[in-house]
């Protein structure tokens, strides 16, 4: 390709491994249009050659994987819509960290990157003002993020836990509803500790067949914690008196603080058309988007009882998670999960990950059908204008094979929103 005509941009990462990126974007609009106009033909070829793979992959994919079992399941929900594999859905991520926590936000950012979908990064209280300015500067002046200008950071940072897990992510939901970016169908949070175990064209190949008003919440109920718990879980620091708190819903359903949320459901939580969602403002996040969905009609039918991710419980009494480590590599790819956590600073399985999972360089955004990458040998890479088609590889593949699990006839409908009386 004649790189005279293109301008160039030289970028150093992080981890000071220099590379270089070529922009060829008039607009950050410009990604995710089809024009063509100005573009060397050899590029073209290239990219219609790409596409051409990546039809043949998705055709090899779909036969060893046959979709039947999981696309036809009925919802009540009126969001419920057939899609074609064309249809191709676009993520918003929340990634919340701490202090000293910025580098693993940038990391795991440049690992989930694409140019489809949106990103808000958050540094809470507890990290300090110039470790939230950095994070900031990082975003503003990498050439890709910039140009596409699908990233926030979050300027004002929330308390450290509590209620305010909640909110943050309430907060984030709600500034992906409004602007020129709203154009999204799942809602994810994650955290510094958390990683990609898949490309994002892996992810949206494989979301891009489901109905788009499934919510992945890992939801279960023990009635006895119910019975003698749920109103202590209520924050009452949001109500001014007694008279104003609210009628409590029967039951309060637990589970994993990560979830992949719908865009209607996420519509719901912040418009509260019924007032339930904010009346409970359920103090844990490990309850509050489990008791919405469950406790209301128009969505309880959409819940998969999943987070998305690979944890490694300990088996001490709090159930705290372990940190991931080279001896969970096996269960971790076995668990076919698109994220995984907890990870330590610079664990070398997040090396691991990128080099066999993601193809990602040191300090290098994750290439996926967006980009050409590597085409000179030195990490560099093509941005192409078309962000739609996708290469999906073996991490479609695994996924593919754990919400088919999901959405069979033993576990999706039995499963959802299910208490679980232990004292029975």
């Amino acid at each position: 390709m004649d790189t005279a005509s293109v301008p160039s941009t030289k970028h150093q990462p992080a981890d000071s491994h220099p590379y270089f990126v070529t922009l060829d974007i008039a607009s950050p609009s410009s990604l995710f249009g089809s024009s063509c106009g100005g573009i060397d033909l050899r590029w073209v070829r290239s990219v219609a050659a790409g596409g051409i793979f990546s039809l043949f992959l998705l055709a090899a994919y779909l036969i060893a994987f046959p979709s039947t079992t999981i696309f036809h399941h009925p919802h009540r929900s009126s969001a419920t819509q057939r899609l074609s594999p064309a249809s191709r859905p676009r993520f918003a991520y929340l990634v919340s960290g701490s202090a000293g926590e910025a580098d693993r936000l940038r990391r795991c950012l440049l690992a989930l990157y694409h140019p489809r979908n949106h990103y808000i990064l958050h540094l809470d209280a507890e990290a300090s003002d110039s470790e939230r300015t950095e994070l900031a500067a990082f975003v503003a002046t990498h050439p890709v993020l910039a140009a596409v200008g699908n990233v926030r950071v979050l300027e004002k940072a929330n308390h450290h836990g509590g209620i305010t897990m909640v909110t943050t992510t309430l907060h984030a939901a709600a500034s992906f509803l409004r602007g020129p970016r709203a154009d999204w169908d799942w809602f994810i949070n994650l955290s510094a500790s958390d990683y990609p175990l898949v490309t994002q064209d892996d992810l949206m190949d494989v979301f891009s067949h489901l109905p788009r008003d499934l919510n992945f919440i890992d939801h279960t109920s023990d009635m006895a914690y119910v019975l003698s718990s749920a109103r202590t879980m209520v924050d009452p620091g949001i109500y001014m008196n007694e008279t104003e708190k609210p009628q409590l819903p029967t039951t309060i359903f637990t589970g994993s603080a990560w979830t992949v949320l719908s865009r209607p459901f996420v519509d719901y939580l912040i418009r509260g058309w019924k007032n339930l969602p904010r009346s409970l403002l359920v103090s844990s996040p490990e309850a509050y988007f489990h008791t919405m969905a469950c406790n209301t009609e128009e969505f309880r039918n959409t819940t998969v009882n999943h987070d998305m991710h690979y944890i490694s419980w300990g088996g001490s009494p709090a159930r705290q998670p372990e940190l991931i480590n080279s001896s969970h590599w096996d269960g971790m790819l076995g668990s076919d999960a698109p994220f995984a956590c907890k990870f330590g600073q610079d664990n070398p399985v997040l090396d691991r990950i990128d080099a066999e999972l993601l193809s990602r360089q040191p300090g290098m955004l994750a290439p996926g059908s967006w980009s050409i990458g590597d085409t000179g040998g030195d990490g560099s890479f093509w941005i192409v204008r078309d962000a739609t088609p996708l290469r999906p590889g073996p991490g479609a593949a695994r996924l593919h094979r754990l919400v088919t699990s999901l959405l069979s006839e033993d576990n999706f409908r039995p499963k959802q929103c299910k208490i679980v009386n232990h004292s029975a």
